[in-house]
Parts: structure tokens; C-alpha cells; sequence
């Protein structure tokens, strides 16, 4: 077969499957589009905030350099980099922090080297693709090991499995690399940082067990001023590295490993997707540093209030209605409903038909993103809502009656009213 009738031969098969993957309409999105942003992931709204549009013109005007950044860290390592990179340290209070051009490229950069062959590396079945790529290239590549998403005991279980066949974990001669994401972008759940630090510290005494954290969607929204759920549980001496991005609450781009001199010095050495790439440009540098002030002058302290006082309106609203609805029409994880769950600007609406109740969402202007296999597993499609800090109470109200209402077409009739009557 010819290269181009297998690639062709494959995209046939997905668009006949329904899951084929195109890029969205740029006239529904960003700033052209005119309705409520439900799905991207601006959870302190400053992509769209005009007092940090004029903190970053400001910056970027006063400014030496702008444009570009002049090729690799390596080649050249320009004062904006170093600056930035020393302060991500302090603020962060980590020993070391090194830039780079993505979650996606850290992650990778990470996985693919610090592994060595003797290891072994357990990760969450949830944990994101950039893990899983950077494990597969590792010398680790014939060790990893999954364990249960958010289970505790399902990671004690592989431990203790590994110890016993592998006296080297026990005497503290190799290393074990846990890998958890603090929250999870599809499900919106935490990982259970504390009981993880407990379980590694009392199986593996040598302090051979090395704890990565990628803070991706907790950063600016979580713990004191917005450092993540890491530094909220006091954690930063426990876990090896932290990962944070910029592209997501902070309205930029770029990444930062938080982890030690030692390993930062390693990665600097072997880290591919640093290594062979051009740095950030200097505009880039800027608005990371612009976010930065934000988070440090109490202003994403107050968006995240309001963002995550929205979780707790939404469920209020929706919640009443979710057990009088079949569950393939539409329910919300158990994670979420439990009373202590933690609020988060993550909600996924589960449903069978994912992408029948994101275009009824889209079309009455709540601009929403079905999630379906591939992306997540067979059987838990859904429509990811992601709160912002710009969006309102009476947002969230219309919202959930356009949930309720796409609901009761769905059910039989006589169970229409069981939701008819919804008060918001």
C-alpha cells in the first residue's frame, strides 16, 4: 500500500468511527467568538483581561529585547532567561529552575533521561501522553508500570510487588519514579500528594523513591499565591520535581522544572527537547515575568477565589437534579459529588452523547468541547466544562438550565418532569 492510501486508509477508518480530529472553527473561538468560554483553559481569565494586556504593553515597551531569543539555551543564555529563571526559583522556593518551551517538552525531557536502565517508573493510568512519550524513550522503557488513577493502595500494591523481586529498591541501589499530574485535566480530581509522600518515605526508607509532580492546571489557582497543591501541603522538600506551565492560567506559554541543582545540570546535558530547540523569545519571557506580578501582588489570589466560589455554585445548582437523570444522559464522577471534594475549575459532564450536548451548549452560546475516545477511555465520554474567573453566577445559572433542558429531550416523557420544574 502507498503511503498516502495507508495514511488515508487511516483517517477514513476514525472518520467512519466518529473520531476523527479536526481543528475547530477560528470564528467560534478566542477572541472572535461572541459567547461564554467553557472550555478553555484561562482559568484566571488574563488571556482576555485588559489591566494584564496593559501590564504586559508596558513591560514589553520598556523592554530591550522582544523579539526572538537568539537559538538555543546552550547557545545562547540571554540576562531575561537567567533573571526569570532565578526568580521562577524563589518564588517557587525550589533549589533550581529550569525553562522550557512546553509542558510537553519537560515532561519528555524529564522522562527520557533522568530514568537510568536499573530503574523502575510508576505512574498514573491518567497521568498525560508527554509522561508516557518521555517514558518510552528512557532506559527505563522495560520498567514502568501503571497503577490504579488516584489509588493509593493500587500503588502500594506495585511497590511492594517490585521490592520483593527486586532486592536493589530495598538496599536503596535504584531508584522507583512516581508519576502524578496534581490535577488531572480530564476527571478535574487531585491526586492524594500526602498519603503518596507517607506511603514513599515508609516502603522506601533509603530515600531512593523520587515523587514528580506536573502542576499544569493547578498553577495560579491553587495554594499561596497560586505556587500549586504542592506548596499548598507544604510538600516542596518531598517531591523530586514539579512541573508548572505557563499556557494555561497564566495566559502564556513555556514551562519550569522545579527540582535540584544536580538534575538540573543533568538535564541541561541530556535533555533533548531543550538541548535542540531555540529558547523562548524574549516577548515570551516577558509575559511569563508579567503573570508573575500578578501572582505576587494578590491579584490571581482573588480571580481564584471567585473561579473556584463558581465550582461551588454550579454543583449547588446542578447537583439537586444529577440522581433524577438516567446516567447515560448526563452525570458528574463521584469525585466531584462527595461533600469534601476540593473545588476545582474542572467539571466533566459525563454523557453518552458527548457531542449532541456540546453543539446544543454551543449553538445557545455556552462554547463547550466534547471529549471522546481516543482521548479518554472507551465508555467515558463527556463535555468538559473548565470555569474561568471571568465568567459570572448568571453565567453558571443559564448553563445549567441549558443542561437540564438538552436532559429532558432526551428522556422519556414521563420522566421529563422529574427536571421540569428545576429552579435556578
Amino acid at each position: 500500500m502507498s503511503l498516502n492510501a495507508r495514511l488515508q486508509a487511516s483517517l477514513d477508518s476514525r472518520r467512519k468511527r466518529n473520531i476523527l480530529r479536526r481543528l475547530p472553527d477560528p470564528t467560534t473561538v478566542g477572541p472572535n467568538s461572541t459567547g461564554s468560554d467553557f472550555y478553555t483553559n484561562d482559568y484566571l481569565s488574563l488571556a482576555s483581561s485588559k489591566s494584564y494586556h496593559e501590564r504586559l504593553l508596558k513591560k514589553l515597551q520598556s523592554s530591550h529585547a522582544v523579539a526572538g531569543s537568539g537559538g538555543s539555551r546552550l547557545l545562547v543564555n540571554s540576562t531575561a532567561h537567567a533573571t526569570l529563571e532565578a526568580r521562577l526559583a524563589t518564588f517557587f522556593q525550589a533549589p533550581a529552575a529550569l525553562l522550557f518551551n512546553s509542558g510537553f517538552d519537560a515532561n519528555v525531557g524529564f522522562f527520557a533521561c533522568i530514568p537510568g536502565e536499573h530503574d523502575f517508573v510508576l505512574y498514573d493510568e491518567a497521568i498525560h501522553a508527554s509522561v508516557y512519550d518521555g517514558m518510552r524513550a528512557s532506559r527505563a522503557r522495560d520498567s514502568l508500570y501503571s497503577f490504579k488513577h488516584n489509588s493509593v493502595e493500587s500503588l502500594d500494591r506495585r511497590l511492594s510487588d517490585l521490592m520483593r523481586s527486586n532486592p536493589r529498591i530495598l538496599d536503596g541501589t535504584c531508584s522507583v519514579f512516581i508519576a502524578v499530574e496534581s490535577l488531572y485535566s480530564m476527571d478535574g480530581d487531585f491526586a492524594p500528594l500526602l498519603d503518596i509522600v507517607q506511603l514513599l518515605e515508609t516502603s522506601l526508607p533509603h530515600g531512593n523513591g523520587h515523587l514528580i509532580v506536573d502542576e499544569a492546571h493547578a498553577t495560579g489557582i491553587y495554594g499561596p499565591e497560586g505556587r500549586g497543591l504542592v506548596a499548598m501541603l507544604g510538600l516542596e522538600k518531598k517531591v523530586t520535581a514539579r512541573l508548572h506551565t505557563f499556557g494555561k492560567a497564566l495566559a502564556c506559554t513555556g514551562a519550569v522544572l522545579l527540582t535540584s541543582p544536580l538534575i538540573y545540570s543533568y538535564l541541561l546535558n541530556y535533555a533533548r527537547p531543550l538541548i535542540y530547540t531555540t529558547a523562548l523569545n524574549h516577548a515570551c519571557i516577558t509575559a511569563i515575568d508579567t503573570s508573575l506580578d500578578i501572582l505576587t501582588d494578590g491579584t490571581a489570589t482573588q480571580l481564584s477565589t471567585h473561579l473556584l466560589n463558581l465550582f461551588d455554585t454550579f454543583l449547588t445548582k446542578l447537583a439537586p437534579f444529577i440522581k433524577k437523570l438516567p446516567p447515560d444522559v448526563i452525570h458528574l464522577p463521584q469525585n466531584i459529588l462527595v461533600p469534601s471534594a476540593r473545588a476545582s475549575p474542572i467539571i466533566p459532564v459525563m454523557t453518552s452523547k458527548a457531542r449532541p450536548l456540546s453543539a446544543y451548549l454551543n449553538e445557545r452560546g455556552f462554547l463547550t468541547r466534547p471529549i471522546v475516545w481516543p482521548t479518554v477511555p472507551k465508555g467515558a465520554d463527556r463535555v468538559r466544562i473548565c470555569l474561568h474567573a471571568g465568567n459570572t453566577v448568571e453565567e453558571i445559572d443559564s448553563l445549567v438550565g441549558a443542561l437540564l433542558a438538552w436532559a429532558q429531550t432526551q428522556m422519556q416523557p414521563r420522566a421529563r418532569g422529574l427536571i421540569a420544574d428545576a429552579k435556578l
